[in-house]
């Protein structure tokens, strides 16, 4: 079973220790069995030089990083990941399943970091020139639960991971309304449901999705700048 160009782009999104990889992980390796072409990526990174901008942003010890700057890295990052990898693979037919996108700077750069919701998109959209996932799947966590995740065993906490519980409640408040406004092209399920019941749902609604993708037409054209998705936010 193969699907027809242009493919099919789905983003997990969610707070830290929502379980997106993993979630992300069993969605490719079941299309992937089914005989799909599937791109498993993540942001930041995917690319060389997202790869490096991942580690500055995230990793502790590279000196203060203001918020703006922040923004500007990861959408710096996202700009490349879209241009050089999602954008080509997509237009090979395959299907695209990245761990954060867009979302992700709004909730964490926007509301996190107060630079509003808002500015952000509108730097995002620009440097992706308007790609828009087909389906989100937001996996909602509360933040004291995923700090329970995130640090269990030896694990320790990067950059971001590591801010209060206030960063991450205006995180998960900001996924929820962005969720909220464009609820067909979301799928928001609870993060600490069981792993097997997370991924079955998942599945039916991507399965959905590509029941209808066989005539080539893509779920959510990849958009000229400035164009939203209809429904969405602007």
């Amino acid at each position: 079973m193969s699907i027809q160009s242009p493919g099919l782009f789905i983003a997990f999104e969610g707070g830290d220790g929502a379980g997106k990889s993993t979630q992300a992980a069993r969605l490719s390796e079941t299309l992937q069995s089914r005989g799909l072409s599937v791109l498993r990526t993540r942001e930041p990174g995917g690319t060389p030089i997202g790869e490096k901008l991942r580690s500055l942003v995230l990793d502790h010890g590279h000196g203060t990083i203001d918020a703006r700057t922040e923004a500007l890295m990861f959408a710096a990052a996202r700009a490349a990941h879209a241009s050089q990898v999602i954008r080509p693979a997509l237009a090979e037919g395959t299907v695209v399943i990245t761990d954060r996108y867009i979302d992700s700077s709004v909730a964490y750069q926007g509301a996190g970091r107060g630079l509003g919701a808002e500015g952000v998109l509108a730097l995002n959209q620009w440097a992706t020139e308007g790609l828009h996932p087909d389906l989100t799947v937001l996996l909602d966590v509360d933040p004291s639960d995923g700090r329970r995740r995130r640090t269990a065993g030896d694990a320790t906490e990067d950059r971001l991971e590591s801010e209060p519980d206030e960063f991450h409640s205006a995180i998960r408040q900001a996924f929820l309304q962005r969720a909220g406004a464009a609820p067909s092209s979301y799928l928001v399920l609870p993060a600490n449901a069981d792993i097997e019941t997370l991924a079955a749902q998942i599945l039916e609604r991507v399965e959905s999705l590509l029941a209808g993708h066989g005539d080539g037409e893509p779920v959510n054209p990849v958009l000229r700048t400035g164009e939203t998705v209809p429904g969405d936010r602007p």
